[in-house]
C-alpha cells in the first residue's frame, strides 16, 4: 500500500482537495464519498490504490453520517439481513479483485444502473413484489452489492435501484446505506490484511486524508437539510447516470 508521506506535495494537496470534494458530496447526499472520490483517485493511480487510500477516510464518513442518524436501531433491525449479505458478498469480491481483473464488472454494474434508469419509462420492480419476498429480495441485493463493492468500490448503485423501488424515505435510506458501506469497508480491510496488501502504518497515515473528509462532510450536511425530496431524488438519479457513463468509460479505456 501507497504511504502518504512517499508522496509529493502537489499529490498530497490533489488528494486533499479529492477528500473535501467527494466528503461534501457525501455531506449533502448521504452517500457517494467512495463513488467520487475512487474514479478521480484512479486518474493518478491504479483502482486498486484508489480503493486503498480511501479506506480510512470511508470508513471515517459512513460512522458520522450513521451517528447523525434518527431511528437507526428501528432502520436496521428491518435491513439486517441486508447488511449481513452484504458484508458476505463485499468479503467475496474482494478477494476477486484482489486475484482477477475487475475491469469486466464495470460494465455489468452499468448495465444494471442503465435498466434501473430506463425503469421509468418501463416501470420499476414493484414494491409489492420487493415486500411480499424481502428475505430474498435482501440476500439478492445484499450480495450482490457486496460484490460490486469489493471489485468496483462502489456498493451504491445496487442499493439505490433497491431502495428507490421501495420507495423508502431519504431518514430511513441514508443511515442504512452508510451502514452497509462501512460493513463493505471493514471486510475490505479485513481481506487486505489477511492477503498482507495493506499494514497499520500507512493506513494511520491517510488520517489528514479522513479528517479532511470528516470537516467536508459536516458542511455537506447543513446543505442536505435544505434539499427537497424530490430535488434529492432527481439528483440520486443523475448521479447514477454519471456513474453508469464513468464506469463504461473506464471498461473502454482499460
Amino acid at each position: 500500500m501507497i504511504s502518504l508521506f512517499q508522496l509529493d506535495w502537489p499529490l498530497i494537496c490533489f488528494l486533499l482537495l479529492v477528500m473535501a470534494f467527494s466528503g461534501l458530496v457525501h455531506g449533502t447526499l448521504g452517500l457517494g464519498f467512495p463513488l467520487v472520490a475512487t474514479p478521480i483517485i484512479a486518474i493518478f493511480f491504479d483502482v486498486r490504490t484508489a480503493i486503498l487510500l480511501t479506506l480510512l477516510p470511508t470508513v471515517f464518513v459512513n460512522i458520522a453520517t450513521i451517528i447523525g442518524s434518527t431511528d437507526y436501531k428501528k432502520v436496521f433491525l428491518k435491513f439486517f439481513v441486508l447488511v449481513l449479505f452484504s458484508f458476505f458478498g463485499s468479503v467475496a469480491g474482494t478477494f476477486l479483485l484482489a486475484s482477477l481483473d475487475p475491469n469486466p464488472f464495470r460494465v455489468v454494474l452499468a448495465a444494471l444502473i442503465l435498466i434501473f434508469l430506463g425503469s421509468s419509462y418501463l416501470g420499476k420492480i414493484p414494491s409489492d413484489l420487493l415486500d411480499k419476498h424481502s428475505l430474498l429480495a435482501m440476500i439478492l441485493f445484499g450480495t450482490l452489492a457486496g460484490l460490486s463493492a469489493g471489485t468496483t468500490n462502489v456498493m451504491v448503485a445496487i442499493l439505490l435501484i433497491y431502495f428507490l423501488s421501495l420507495n423508502l424515505s431519504r431518514s430511513s435510506m441514508v443511515p442504512i446505506l452508510n451502514t452497509c458501506f462501512l460493513v463493505g469497508k471493514v471486510s475490505q480491510i479485513i481481506v487486505f490484511a489477511k492477503m498482507e496488501m495493506i499494514s497499520i502504518q500507512p493506513i494511520m497515515q491517510s488520517l489528514p486524508l479522513a479528517l479532511t473528509a470528516l470537516g467536508a462532510l459536516l458542511v455537506g450536511q447543513r446543505i442536505q437539510a435544505r434539499l427537497p425530496v424530490k430535488t434529492y431524488r432527481r439528483i440520486l438519479e443523475g448521479l447514477l447516470g454519471v456513474l453508469a457513463i464513468i464506469l463504461i468509460t473506464q471498461f473502454v479505456t482499460s
